[in-house]
């Protein structure tokens, strides 16, 4: 695999109890920006798991800025950020509290990239509103902007446009071109076909597993 690579993958394999996902998935991924497509039920959500720590693969190796997942995993999750939007765990606690607590988790913090993403998501009505009672959009932009601005050298986002208004969608377009030139972060974003307008430095195409 290439010097360059900040993400290496080689032969993983992950299955839920009813049915494989995953299979001898390998990539080596420079920093910058990277897309991760498919149909629905091809594996999207699953890998962003299985590179977050979230789910432990059967088979395979994860090394992220030369940490391996399986032998220090504790040193490997301290590099990458990720929240479901899926997850309810965050629903009894604000935007604005959650955010607050970020910084502590991320030695990269970048308050002022913060600044710039609620500005740009148009979140500031929004802060003081517990996760439960926002809009699909909503949560998915405070989780963006958080993930955006940990600094965190691998940052995964899933299906990032789902209820996003056209204002917001723009911006996103311009917050992942600026990811796609940075030279010490990774971001790789799930979604099921490419985004207009951005232009991503590596992909992968998942299919069903047979």
């Amino acid at each position: 695999m290439a010097d360059s690579s900040m993400l290496q993958v080689t032969g993983l394999r992950f299955a839920y109890p009813e049915c494989a996902v995953l299979e001898g998935v390998s990539l080596a991924w420079p920093a910058g920006l990277a897309l991760v497509q498919g149909d629905e039920s091809t594996g999207k959500t699953t890998l962003l798991r299985v590179l977050a720590g979230e789910l432990v693969p059967q088979a395979g190796d994860i090394v992220l800025q030369g940490v391996p997942q399986r032998s220090a995993p504790q040193a490997y999750r301290a590099q990458v950020f990720w929240q479901d939007p899926r997850s309810t765990a965050l629903d009894e606690i604000t935007a604005r509290q959650w955010l607050a607590g970020l910084p502590a988790q991320y030695p990269a913090w970048d308050a002022a990239a913060l600044a710039s993403h609620v500005e740009g998501f148009s979140l500031e009505p929004h802060l003081d509103k517990p996760f439960f009672a926002l809009s699909t959009g909503s949560r998915r932009k405070v989780l963006m902007a958080g993930g955006f601005a940990s600094g965190a050298a691998l940052t995964l986002i899933d299906e990032p446009v789902a209820g996003l208004d056209k204002p917001s969608i723009n911006y996103l377009v311009q917050v992942l071109a600026r990811a796609a030139s940075d030279p010490a972060r990774l971001v790789v974003v799930a979604h099921y076909e490419a985004l207009l307008g951005v232009a991503w430095g590596s992909t992968l195409t998942l299919a069903r597993a047979r």
